[in-house]
């Protein structure tokens, strides 16, 4: 009898499972165009693009303060306007007035992630809305695809991500077998967001949050917002999920505008968010549109800071970790010296053998009785579970594992009591 190997991850995918909080970067000739929507008809001219005050050390310094690991920046969207000067594209920063043509945001904003150490990411979308061939000649749009690609990762150094995304993409055919084969050669190292060959995935709505349970392990991914169905893969494959969304509440554009500034989401909502991806073992990535003067807009960027301040103040400083714990079997114990306060329990699984744990419980040691009473009874630990619990006074914390596939072996759980 044949004995399935279940899929387990690749060094650079529990590295990015531990990157957790990212900021996404929605910048380019489309924030020159207040209300533009994806695929509007309207025509836009290069002649617009012209950031004056262009600070892409604003953006990552600001990301990095707020505790974000890498940052993902559309070098080129569905309108096909490329932030680099692009030997392939006429539609490109070369042709606007910003820098006299010769500027180019994708070093600026690699040279500032180096700068700060946040992993940069690229978006570049498939679709080409100024490419007139796009539909017309998929060999000479592959040729385009190829060669842009090979712009932008053979000229900026190391890149970490590369993000793409579906939209516009339904029912047209890729030669991805070429496309990978040029990405994986030119960066060996590099995440592939979601398409082609993918290394992570995208939860499948852009409101930040993942359902329960949110397994690492599928056999399809959500393509884009513009359709229900599933890409298939053909196998099971280790694909951890990321959940994207906007800090301000916009249907219409992920980009600037001068028309949502009293939708900025609150810390309040933000840590909300945060519990229901990083809290169920996705990754966050937290999009801001920069403005036209190309900086992080003052209210987004006091909100985010606000955020990652928040987060450190609930878990910076636990009360215990895992090296307070006695294990037996599939039970982990705490117990405190003294009883005290205690609203949060972090767990995160050792997933470097894959994923095994399929449920478990949390109980507390009552203060006075010492009796142990069930506080939260979940499935997939992953990553890591944020366990939210109203405050109560504990002698200790019990996690058992209740249902497995192999043996369960924790990477760490921790103990906190963040207040109000």
């Amino acid at each position: 009898m044949q004995t399935i190997q279940k899929p387990v991850p690749s060094a650079k995918q529990l590295a990015y499972q531990d990157m957790e909080f990212g900021l996404f970067l929605h910048f380019g000739l489309r924030t020159f165009y207040e209300g533009y929507a994806d695929f509007d008809e309207r025509p836009m001219s290069p002649a617009d693009f012209n950031p004056v005050n262009l600070d892409c050390e604003q953006w990552i310094r600001t990301a990095k303060e707020a505790g974000m690991q890498y940052a993902v920046l559309t070098a080129k969207h569905h309108d096909g306007f490329s932030n680099w000067p692009s030997k392939y594209s006429s539609f490109s920063v070369e042709a606007s007035p910003w820098k006299d043509g010769k500027g180019d945001v994708i070093r600026e904003y690699v040279d500032a992630c180096r700068k700060y150490d946040v992993k940069p990411g690229l978006y570049y979308s498939p679709y080409d809305g100024s490419a007139n061939f796009y539909t017309q000649d998929a060999k000479a749009y592959d040729d385009y695809f190829v060669n842009q690609i090979t712009e932008l990762l053979g000229n900026y150094g190391e890149i970490d991500i590369l993000w793409f995304d579906g939209c516009g993409s339904e029912g047209h055919t890729y030669d991805w077998n070429r496309i990978i084969g040029e990405i994986r050669r030119l960066q060996p190292g590099i995440l592939i967001f979601n398409m082609g060959d993918p290394d992570f995935r995208w939860i499948g709505n852009e409101d930040g949050v993942a359902s329960t349970p949110t397994w690492n392990v599928v056999d399809s991914t959500d393509f884009s917002i513009l359709t229900d169905e599933k890409e298939k893969l053909g196998a099971q494959m280790w694909l951890p999920a990321e959940c994207d969304v906007q800090l301000r509440y916009n249907r219409i554009s992920w980009f600037y505008s001068d028309e949502d500034e009293h939708m900025v989401k609150s810390v309040d909502e933000l840590m909300g968010l945060y519990y229901l991806s990083v809290g169920r073992g996705t990754n966050l990535l937290l999009n801001i549109g920069p403005n036209r003067e190309g900086l992080l807009p003052s209210k987004d960027t006091q909100h985010l800071t606000q955020f990652g301040e928040e987060i450190r103040r609930r878990f910076q400083r636990p009360i215990a970790t895992l090296s307070a714990c006695t294990q037996e079997g599939s039970k982990w114990t705490y117990k405190a010296q003294e009883s005290h306060l205690i609203d949060h329990i972090i767990i995160q699984e050792d997933l470097t053998r894959g994923e095994s744990i399929q449920r478990f419980t949390v109980s507390v040691i009552t203060s006075k009785s010492h009796g142990l009473i069930t506080v939260h009874e979940g499935r997939n630990i992953g990553h890591k579970a944020i366990i939210r619990i109203p405050a109560i006074k504990a002698a200790g914390v019990v996690v058992e594992i209740t249902e497995s596939d192999g043996e369960p072996t924790l990477r760490e759980l921790s103990v906190h009591y963040s207040g109000e």
